[in-house]
C-alpha cells in the first residue's frame, strides 16, 4: 500500500512543527502569493527557511505546502509566524488581476471561487 506524505507525517511532528497553535481566522487560502522578504537566519526553524528559500518569486501556498510536504493547514501557521516577522509579504491574487476587456468580472470571480476551493 502506498502512503503519501500526510500518512507518513506523525501528529507529534506536526505539533512540533506548529507549536501546538492551530489554524486560526487569518488564515491565508490556498492561492495567496508569499513573497520572501530575506534570506532565512541562522538557527531559524528548518520549515521557515525553506519557505524563503522556496518563494523568491511568488509561490502560492497551496504550492509551498505540497514542496514541504506538510498540510496546508500547517503550512498557513508558518507563514503567519514569517508574516508577523516581516520575513514574508502575501497578496491575493485577485488583487492583482484587472479583468481583461470583454471578460465578465463575475464569470472571473467564480473561476476564482472554484479553484480555491480545489
Amino acid at each position: 500500500m502506498n502512503h503519501g506524505p500526510l500518512q507518513r507525517e506523525s501528529p507529534d511532528r506536526l505539533y512540533t512543527v506548529t507549536g501546538g497553535r492551530a489554524d486560526d481566522a487569518r488564515a491565508l487560502d490556498a492561492v495567496t502569493l508569499i513573497v520572501s522578504e530575506c534570506e532565512p537566519a541562522p538557527g531559524m526553524q528548518s520549515e521557515h527557511a525553506a519557505i524563503l528559500l522556496m518563494c523568491t518569486r511568488p509561490t502560492a501556498v497551496v504550492e509551498v505546502s505540497a514542496e514541504l510536504e506538510l498540510p496546508v493547514s500547517v503550512v498557513r501557521i508558518l507563514l503567519l509566524d514569517l508574516l508577523d516577522t516581516g520575513r514574508v509579504t502575501a497578496r491575493h491574487p485577485a488583487s492583482a488581476v484587472r479583468p481583461a476587456e470583454g471578460h465578465d468580472p463575475e464569470t472571473l470571480k467564480q473561476v476564482l471561487l472554484a479553484l480555491q476551493r480545489l
